[in-house]
């Protein structure tokens, strides 16, 4: 087995964790396991990945927050190619910390692994040229179940690094910048809400 660094409740979010895969290397370059279920399940996951998506993206590509309603969905994403800021937002009713927001730096040097519970609304900034972006998903994509909240939401606040903006209460990215260029949203992105007047809550 390839064994595995698993970082627990990080941000202090119960649940949400990291993981590092042991990667061996030499002169010839490397290998490591980018998935193991027999070394999950000796860290107490027992999850059941039933799709595998992967996604390409430009400098300045801003993907989220997204979510699904009623099939939430947990997902282990990384990075492939380049380096994403990975963004997560707390939507679980009950938990300690709901609305409170964690982000990691994944790239494909440090292949850390970013576990994200069901409940929670997901995105993701692209930091360098191009990145693609691999992630495992334990129910499959329901078109008709799609949920969001804006980006740039006051009310959770996530710093968005090296961008640029004020909110003037929209999410379409006016008056923003990353690295002097406008951020790059899809059409459905840019009209997401506010988590306090989408009314959401696992």
């Amino acid at each position: 087995m390839g064994k595995i660094l698993v970082e627990r409740n990080v941000g202090g979010i119960e649940g949400l964790c990291t993981i590092t895969p042991a990667v061996h290397g030499d002169s010839r370059g490397y290998f490591m396991e980018t998935y193991n279920e027999k070394d999950m399940e000796a860290e107490g996951f027992f999850i059941r990945f039933v799709q595998d998506n992967q996604s390409c993206s430009t400098k300045g590509v801003l993907r989220g927050l997204h979510f699904q309603k009623k099939y939430p969905q947990c997902k282990l994403v990384r990075v492939i190619r380049g380096e994403v800021f990975d963004a997560v937002v707390d939507l679980r009713q009950e938990s300690k910390t709901y609305g409170k927001w964690h982000a990691e730096l994944l790239t494909e040097e440090n292949k850390k692994q970013f576990l994200i519970p069901k409940g929670f609304a997901h995105g993701f900034l692209v930091m360098s040229e191009v990145a693609e972006f691999c992630y495992k998903c334990d129910d499959f994509y329901h078109p008709d179940d799609e949920g969001g909240i804006a980006w740039n939401a006051p009310d959770i606040g996530i710093v968005w690094p090296e961008v640029c903006g004020t909110y003037s209460g929209s999410a379409d990215g006016a008056g923003y910048s990353f690295k002097g260029e406008r951020i790059k949203l899809s059409k459905k992105d840019s009209l997401w809400l506010p988590l306090e007047q989408t009314n959401i809550a696992f």
